[in-house]
C-alpha cells in the first residue's frame, strides 16, 4: 500500500504504519496526524522526538508503559495528546512500526 503524503509518497503496512522509518520526515508526521485529526503542538513533538529516540537506542517501538515512564508525558496528558491508543498513534506518526502488545 503506498500513501500519498504531500509531495512524498510513503510505503505503509496494511495497518497504516510506515514499513521503513528511515523515509519517515516531519512533513510526513504532520501528514499522517493530520489523518488522525490531530494538529501537532511542542508536546506532541516531545513524544514523537522521545519514541523516535528510543526507537535508534532499541530497535523497536516504546510501549505506552516506557513512553510514559521515560518521556516526562503522564499517562492522562498521553492520551489527551492522542486520544484512542496514543502508543499506536504515536508510533505511526513517529514513522515506526506498531509497538508490541498493541491489537
Amino acid at each position: 500500500m503506498t500513501t500519498p503524503v504531500t509531495e512524498l509518497t510513503v510505503e505503509m503496512d496494511a495497518d497504516g504504519f510506515l514499513t521503513d522509518p528511515a523515509a519517515w520526515t516531519p512533513e510526513v508526521a504532520e501528514s499522517i496526524a493530520a489523518d488522525e485529526g490531530i494538529e501537532l503542538s511542542d508536546r506532541h513533538w516531545d513524544v514523537i522526538n522521545f519514541v523516535r529516540e528510543d526507537y535508534g537506542k532499541t530497535g523497536e517501538s516504546p510501549t505506552l508503559r516506557r513512553i510514559t515512564k521515560q518521556s516526562g508525558v503522564n499517562t492522562k496528558e498521553l492520551y489527551q495528546l492522542f486520544p484512542k491508543g496514543p502508543a499506536k498513534k504515536v508510533a505511526r506518526i513517529a514513522g515506526l512500526g506498531k509497538p508490541k502488545g498493541c491489537i
